[in-house]
Order: structure tokens, then sequence, then C-alpha cells
């Protein structure tokens, strides 16, 4: 799987309107990142590393995993597999 793949599986969990009201990046170091700007409708979903209320630090193969439901994120925060600023 790539980055691609998760920004696609994010734009799709998302929808148009989530209601979020908030913009996050899931930052995967020398991977990329993933943008959601959930301030506007319809949302944005991109690879553009821009500012965010809240920045999630984890590595690619992590991102996959919550994303395909292999890592349950309150573990993955727990253990210590990914970070969360902001």
């Amino acid at each position: 799987m790539s980055l691609a793949f998760c920004t696609d599986k994010i734009r799709h969990k998302l929808g148009e309107n989530s209601g979020l009201n908030a913009s996050l990046k899931f930052d995967c170091q020398e991977d990329g990142v993933v943008f959601v700007d959930a301030n506007i409708t319809p949302h944005v979903v991109s690879n553009q590393d821009q500012d965010a209320q809240c920045t999630v630090k984890l590595s690619l193969e992590n991102l996959q995993a919550i994303l395909t439901g292999d890592l349950n994120p309150v573990t993955g925060f727990m253990t210590g597999k990914f970070k969360v600023e902001g």
C-alpha cells in the first residue's frame, strides 16, 4: 500500500461534510503527509504539507494499519506507535 492509498481511504471515510471543523495532518515523515482541511465544505484531502490544528506523527505502515483496521487507534497511541500534537 502507499501514501496514495491512505489519502484516498481518508478522503472516502471523511466524505464531503463530516462535521470535523478542523484541520488535521498525518505526518509519515519521509513517506509524506496526508493533510485534511475539514474547516471547509467540501473537505479537502491532499498530500500538501501545510500547518494543521492537529498533527499525528506516525509511520506510513501504521497509518495503513489504522485505516485497514489492523491497528486499533487507542492501542497504537498507548503503545507509542504514533504521537499527537495540537
